[in-house]
């Protein structure tokens, strides 16, 4: 129990994790003011690939025929999945 209880943190403090240079908040801002900073180039975007489409390849491909598969529906972090109320 001890050991579990040093990880729990007082009410109102917060995780250094989520703060900082890379926080997400701020790190689109904080990469580019850190790019010119240091004289460095911005980062190109990625190149397509070589094989002559102009089209991005999909994300997800139906291992069975091939054919691009379409998302229906995306589940966030904060949604728990419930299964229907028993009859």
């Amino acid at each position: 129990m001890r050991r579990f209880l040093l990880h729990v943190l007082p009410g109102g403090f917060h995780r250094i994790r989520h703060y900082g240079l890379l926080a997400n908040s701020n790190r689109r801002d904080n990469l580019a003011l850190a790019r010119q900073l240091l004289q460095v180039a911005p980062s190109s975007p990625q190149t397509p690939a070589a094989d002559g489409l102009d089209s991005p390849r999909p994300t997800f491909v139906c291992a069975h025929c091939g054919h691009a598969m379409v998302v229906l529906q995306v589940f966030l972090r904060d949604c728990s999945i419930r299964a229907p109320p028993a009859p």
